[in-house]
């Protein structure tokens, strides 16, 4: 059976002010800048949580298509990073169900193939094969030195068709979506689940982040007039959830 795991999520901002806010939240380790993005037009912070990442990434270029994104519907979640075992298999069933690759990537130490946001709906999909397994490129040379304790559990998003929304991720992971009494789930490798729940606009909403700091983060957010509640904060358009999805 192929292993699955959500190993990124990634917020589009209008700047990397953002960054530095989410950094003094969540307590986070020095990020990392990758060079490579430029490609794409932006730039960028990557922050490590277990052995998992958030990055914010901020145009550089008014033509790059995380330009497009904020002018469309404002700072939000804009990809969500999954980590296969077999990325070969996954771009041969990708192609057969019609579902489109816009960039793909074969490196020695990981490969990537991002989907059309447009097949998937909500934000941009990527599947990335990294060798060895734990480790991760996108994240730079030293994030094991930065981590901090945590991990991603999940993320929530919304649509005013949630069914028809999970059908599309099932479909693009390779993995089934199961409909329950409160939202239809897509469940990953070490309990990390993608809730669909209906709302206004199609989104990636929210992000589920465990972590044993999650009072002080907070308290550290109402010290900086961010939005918060009993569970989680907004930064940069998107709410962070501190405990499970």
């Amino acid at each position: 059976m192929t292993a699955l795991r959500l190993r990124q999520l990634v917020i589009a901002a209008e700047s990397l002010k953002t960054a530095d806010q989410l950094r003094e939240v969540l307590d986070l380790g020095e990020p990392y800048a990758d060079p490579g993005v430029a490609e794409f037009g932006l730039e960028n912070a990557v922050f490590a949580i277990g052995k998992q990442f958030i990055e914010i990434v901020a145009p550089t270029q008014k033509d790059a298509p995380v330009q497009r994104f904020l002018d469309r519907q404002g700072p939000g979640g804009y990809m969500a990073i999954f980590q296969t075992d077999d990325l070969k298999s996954a771009r041969a069933r990708l192609d057969g169900a019609g579902i489109r690759r816009v960039w793909d990537i074969d490196l020695e130490d990981i490969a990537a193939s991002h989907i059309h946001p447009s097949d998937v709906g909500a934000a941009i999909v990527s599947l990335d094969e990294a060798h060895p397994w734990d480790s991760w490129r996108w994240a730079g040379p030293k994030w094991e030195k930065e981590t901090i304790e945590g991990e991603l559990s999940g993320a929530i998003l919304e649509s005013p068709d949630a069914n028809s929304l999970a059908s599309r991720w099932a479909a693009a992971l390779g993995v089934p979506a199961s409909t329950q009494p409160d939202a239809t789930k897509i469940g990953l490798m070490d309990d990390q689940t993608l809730v669909f729940q209906t709302g206004s606009q199609t989104r990636l909403e929210a992000f589920c982040i465990s972590t044993r700091n999650a009072m002080d983060a907070l308290e550290r957010a109402d010290r900086m007039n961010l939005q918060s509640n009993g569970d989680g904060v907004r930064i940069g358009g998107v709410r962070l959830v501190l405990n499970n999805c």
